[in-house]
């Protein structure tokens, strides 16, 4: 895993707005003798911290023949230290953890979680021993293990359309010997060459304390940080000195080209230059000058291609910013008969264009482009922990800064931006650039006295604090259209969400795809703007438009900066209200869904996925569509304006709409402002969308389909049955069962295919929502040569699971601890809380129901659980749906003793 510098590229401020407040992110620091620096930051928002550990070390501190450790120990980290020999999720599971991951990208690796604050000792205890207490865990099994995880993950990830074009780029831009020239994930060549001595030498080069920077963000002050921290982290050697790494910036000297063959639906053409590290100015104007080329539906990349003349799919710009050198990529997938030589000029004559001296970059390009990017930080800042949040701000700025508000550097630096400054600095990343190698001191840094007993185990919180979520308000404007307020005042923005009653349901006596091709058109034109001025709008605004659709729910939702709520509602409710369903853009819109339905087809997940629920609930059920909601090619074709006219007039509608707000708006604020938009909008005189949810028996016998995928890395093996829908009396204890199973990291089949057998990067189980009978899937994608072996180890899980072996008292009480514990960090942002209304409006769930769902989770009874398991993971009313390459996987599967067996093309047909 792998993501790019985020606060040196994504933080910019309008550049008429300069004099306007930047959000601060106020914070203390202070650092250990051992060299660990600790920076903490104080918001009582919600009971619980962030802690966000950054060791300065990514792939591009390996050595050539030895890739892909950085990533590696990343996996391995999570394997359990010498005081807590178990996967380290257990203990944060138990004290209800949540944005809970690890990450590694070519110059850092992360860990980070949010916890109860008084859960805070058992986050540091954990963090500390595997960094000071790790190498004595480090065995050939565990090595062994971990390395198969990740051989796993990177089959996966080649097994992916496009899924090995940035390895190729990677190559074509870095030299021989640059820190950059091979993946994150490393070959597995190397990694199959890693012994425990190499590993351990690596941990103890890079993982002490003094290449090291922690966050803690939230509910904690300086003083009980400093006090702990000593406590946890003081003892531990301070490890180093260590070879820093300076600017090593590369720029092409000729022109290189190269063809690489994959399994994709459609051309795709990237053209990439070597640009600045994040750390240099010029990288906050290419990112700018990025936006305006292709980062958006405004850019003039995007409206050439995509809009006018149609030629690609979609088109994006961006520029990779990493600590010591850069990437500036443009990539386009080609509609099918599109001339990509036709494309590549299109790609020079636009960038020169912006480039040229006497026209170049536009004064309202460039603000478009700075309010965007500023919108998307104040999102982002609402947030403790996980990416782009306050605590991963922080950590970024340290370690590749020096200063944890490095952020107002930059955001100042894009204030100040001009056309002149922007083009310049594209035109100075066209030309080669030199290295400087800069070598200092290292600081002189100590251990303390151990004084943390260690042998008393990982610490547990005897309390947790109690779930804080806004009081639900309600109202109704003019015209009846029910509002639902949950008000949070922390940051300037406001989303809003109007749910109508459809989805892809609403397609049954439609042509498969109406209502998300008709969702997707809201928003490319009403009746007085196109396309471009709509986006155009909406940037300037630092607004956000999206609508979604799910299996029985269609929306369409706002963000908005409070101080630009009334403008930006307006363009929410023109949108909604007066779609054009124009030509063009429904030919536009059209390609886009058939590419998107050609890529779903190459896509070993997404096959699955798109057959599964016609075997499950058959053709003429509403849910027996692909649950990718897209429709077929056939069907999409066929749709005509008419089509999306008469599904609008039914489905989108003020009696058909209730409107949820969160953030920062008092009801009466929000009343008046949706009056003026939405108040007068009456309901059409055609009958309203309604939708037949049959029951749908269960099956007795088991029944086995297979769809070709020649020289697939990988199969996905999916198993589905149908389970009560979401309103059911019997879903709390169906999800508690069902996280046992594999609804968890520490779930009984990912500790069976990944943990121990290591033939998976990973394997779950989830219930989709809905309103009648909801799938219930478990899937796994498996090394090749291990299909059928993976096939009965989950045939043997289910078998157990529904019999002799069923859900302990144990496990069911860490679920239903992990559960209730997580409860406060659920809802920490304005976005989160939509996402609650959103559920509790369309499932009419009580006002309370947050409030509620500790008490619900603890009454379960374990003999309910355990009847849950016992009714709906029987073997016998499993579907499976298996993706691969027969030729090597048909064999060993047919040996299972399925007696019903078909093989399917990517359609859904029978075809032997």
């Amino acid at each position: 895993m792998f993501k790019p510098l985020s606060c040196a590229l994504a933080l910019a401020i309008s550049a008429t707005s300069a004099a306007q407040t930047v959000l601060e992110i106020p914070y203390q620091e202070f650092t250990l003798s051992n060299g660990l620096r600790v920076v903490v930051h104080e918001d009582r928002k919600a009971p619980i911290v962030a802690v966000n550990v950054w060791y300065h070390v990514g792939s591009k501190n390996e050595l050539p023949g030895r890739t892909g450790f950085a990533h590696l120990f990343e996996h391995l980290m999570f394997q359990g230290s010498e005081n807590y020999r178990d996967e380290f999720f257990k203990p944060f599971e138990k004290v209800g953890a949540t944005e809970q991951n690890g990450t590694t990208n070519f110059d850092r690796t992360n860990y980070f979680q949010n916890v109860p604050s008084t859960a805070i000792d058992t986050a540091l205890w954990m963090e500390s021993d595997r960094m000071g207490h790790f190498l004595g865990a480090i065995d050939q099994k565990t090595l062994d293990e971990q390395r198969g995880v990740v051989q796993n993950e990177k089959r996966q990830g080649e097994n992916s359309p496009y899924g090995k074009e940035f390895e190729r780029v990677l190559l074509g831009i870095f030299p021989e010997g640059h820190p950059y020239r091979w993946e994150v994930i490393g070959s597995m060549d190397d990694l199959n060459a890693a012994t425990v001595d190499d590993v351990k030498t690596w941990f103890k080069t890079w993982y002490g304390p003094s290449n090291t920077v922690i966050v803690l963000a939230g509910d904690i002050d300086l003083a009980t940080a400093k006090a702990k921290m000593q406590q946890y982290f003081g003892a531990i050697p301070p490890g180093g000195p260590l070879a820093k790494k300076s600017l090593h910036t590369v720029q092409l000297d000729v022109a290189k080209r190269d063809i690489t063959y994959d399994r994709v639906a459609q051309t795709r053409v990237s053209r990439v230059w070597g640009s600045a590290a994040a750390t240099q100015a010029d990288s906050d104007d290419l990112n700018l000058l990025a936006r305006v080329l292709g980062g958006g539906k405004t850019s003039r990349l995007y409206k050439r291609l995509v809009q006018d003349e149609q030629l690609v799919s979609d088109v994006s710009v961006f520029n990779y910013g990493l600590e010591i050198a850069g990437l500036f990529f443009i990539s386009a997938d080609l509609n099918p008969g599109t001339d990509a030589a036709r494309v590549e000029a299109i790609f020079d004559e636009e960038l020169n264009k912006l480039l040229d001296d006497k026209s170049g970059i536009t004064s309202a390009e460039l603000q478009r482009a700075a309010t965007v990017l500023e919108a998307g930080f104040l999102r982002g800042a609402e947030r403790i922990g996980g990416f782009g949040g306050k605590s991963d701000i922080l950590a970024e700025c340290t370690v590749y800064f020096g200063s944890p508000d490095c952020y107002k550097k930059s955001l100042m630096t894009m204030s100040t931006a001009t056309p002149a400054r922007v083009k310049a600095a594209g035109k100075r990343w066209l030309t080669p650039h030199h290295f400087t190698l800069i070598t200092k001191p290292f600081a002189d840094f100590k251990a303390e006295t151990e004084t943390v007993d260690r042998s008393k185990g990982v610490p547990e919180p005897t309390q947790f604090p109690d779930l804080k979520f806004p009081t639900l308000q309600r109202a109704k404007l003019n015209n009846g259209i029910e509002v639902v307020l949950a008000e949070r005042n922390e940051t300037p923005v406001v989303q809003m969400r109007m749910l109508f009653d459809a989805g892809f349901a609403a397609d049954q006596g439609r042509k498969l795809g109406t209502s998300s091709f008709a969702l997707n058109m809201l928003d490319e034109g009403t009746t007085t703007l196109s396309t471009t001025q709509i986006a155009e709008r909406a940037e300037a605004l630092g607004m956000q438009l999206s609508t979604a659709n799910s299996l029985d729910s269609s929306s369409a939702s706002m963000s908005a900066l409070s101080r630009n709520l009334d403008a930006s509602l307006q363009l929410y409710g023109d949108v909604i209200r007066n779609p054009s369903f124009s030509a063009d853009a429904m030919a536009r819109i059209k390609k886009q869904t058939l590419a998107q339905i050609a890529q779903e087809k190459t896509e070993p997940n997404s096959i699955a996925i798109r057959t599964i629920a016609p075997l499950l609930y058959g053709n003429e059920h509403p849910y027996g569509i692909p649950l990718t909601g897209s429709g077929t090619e056939q069907s999409v074709e066929s749709i005509a304006a008419a089509d999306l006219r008469a599904f609008y007039q039914a489905a989108i509608r003020p009696d058909n709409a209730r409107i949820v707000v969160s953030g920062a708006i008092s009801l009466d604020q929000a009343v008046a402002a949706l009056n003026k938009v939405f108040g007068d909008w009456k309901a059409p005189g055609v009958a309203k969308v309604s939708k037949t949810l049959p029951e749908v028996p269960v099956l007795s016998k088991p029944r086995l389909y297979l769809l070709d995928k020649p020289n697939a890395e990988q199969s996905m093996i999916i198993a589905g049955t149908l389970v009560p829908g979401t309103g059911s009396a019997q879903r709390q204890q169906l999800q508690t069962a069902n996280g046992v199973f594999g609804g968890e990291f520490t779930a009984r089949i990912n500790m069976n295919l990944r943990e121990d057998k290591h033939w998976a990067y990973g394997a779950y189980s989830f219930a989709i929502d809905s309103f009648g009978q909801s799938p219930l899937i478990a899937q796994a994608s498996v090394q090749t040569d291990k299909t059928a072996e993976s096939m009965q180890e989950l045939l043997r899980e289910f078998k157990e699971y529904s019999g002799i072996r069923g859900p302990s008292a144990d496990e069911i009480a860490k679920i239903k601890g992990n559960e209730v514990r997580s409860l406060p960090g659920r809802y920490e942002t304005s976005n989160s809380v939509l996402s609650a209304l959103s559920d509790i409006v369309v499932n009419n769930r009580p006002d309370n129901y947050v409030q509620t769902l500790k008490a619900s989770i603890e009454a379960q009874s374990d003999a309910d659980v355990t009847a849950a398991a016992k009714r709906h993971y029987t073997p016998d009313q499993l579907t499976w749906v298996v993706v691969g390459d027969l030729a090597k996987i048909e064999t060993g599967i047919r040996k299972l003793g399925f007696e019903q067996i078909q093989v399917l093309d990517p359609n859904g047909k029978v075809i032997r």
